[in-house]
């Protein structure tokens, strides 16, 4: 989505994008702060036949049913159980709503584009498109995520919630 929030720092043309910054396996990520609808605890999912891997299943959000995805095994970690200090953070993207199952969340990091370094190459295979820069801040490497290229139309088509 193209919906970002914008200031310009005061000393320069630098635009400032704003992101929530999370927890995944001990590592930094962070995506667009304006596709973030709600923060919650973990609760139970229930799951969905013939779903890839890293979707745990569906949960009811008022009403809405939404997947929810596992960035912990999208993200090639090890797969563990949830548990209640476990985070789903609830997006809105180009392929609808979903909610993503972190670790913990850590802040809002304001970043100038000026900041935003590219992902190396060879640390990109074709199937993790989705990060779209990389922060270094402090003693901190946020991977910004584009919620767009996590979940695109091929992989919304196998997941029958978001095919629909």
């Amino acid at each position: 989505m193209s919906k970002e929030r914008t200031t310009m720092a005061s000393d320069s043309n630098d635009a400032i994008h704003e992101y929530l910054t999370f927890m995944v396996d001990g590592q930094d990520y962070g995506i667009d702060l304006l596709s973030v609808t709600e923060i919650r605890g973990w609760t139970a999912e229930r799951p969905l036949p013939n779903s890839p891997s890293h979707v745990r299943g569906v949960i009811n959000l008022r009403g809405l049913v939404i997947p929810i995805y596992d960035l912990r095994i999208r993200l090639g970690a090890p797969a563990v159980p949830p548990t209640v200090s476990n985070v789903v953070i609830v997006v809105q993207a180009a392929a609808g709503d979903f909610g993503l199952l972190v670790d913990s969340v850590s802040d809002i990091l304001p970043v100038g584009d000026s900041e935003r370094q590219p992902v190396p190459s060879t640390a990109v295979s074709s199937d993790d498109r989705f990060l779209a820069a990389l922060v270094a801040r402090d003693a901190r490497m946020v991977s910004l995520i584009d919620l767009d290229q996590l979940v695109t139309a091929g992989a919304a088509a196998e997941t029958p919630l978001l095919a629909a």
